[in-house]
């Protein structure tokens, strides 16, 4: 389930706190930015700490090959497009 299956945990887990802060006011966008800042967070933990470890085992085995070429910047741009499909794989969730 991984990231869908933490997203629902979370939401099944703060049911009464949800449920407490409509009732005092909350708005719909407060209670979903509250609940995905727990999930962006980790996420953004996962690439900070994956991304240095990925470049350094790329450009260890492209240097293996009769023709080596460099690992670029912008593949670890792309990469953190992760990013934008687990907001989307949380929207399904709440």
């Amino acid at each position: 389930m991984g990231l869908f299956g933490l997203a629902m945990f979370t939401t099944e887990r703060r049911t009464k706190e949800i449920g407490i802060r409509k009732v005092l006011g909350a708005s719909v966008t407060d209670l979903v930015g509250m609940l995905t800042k727990e999930i962006v967070v980790l996420v953004l933990i996962a690439i900070l700490l994956a991304s240095p470890i990925a470049w350094y085992f790329m450009n260890q085995w492209l240097q293996g090959f009769a023709f080596r070429i460099n690992v670029s910047w912008w593949v670890f741009v792309l990469g953190s497009a992760a990013m934008g499909i687990a907001l989307i794989t949380i929207s399904f969730a709440l």
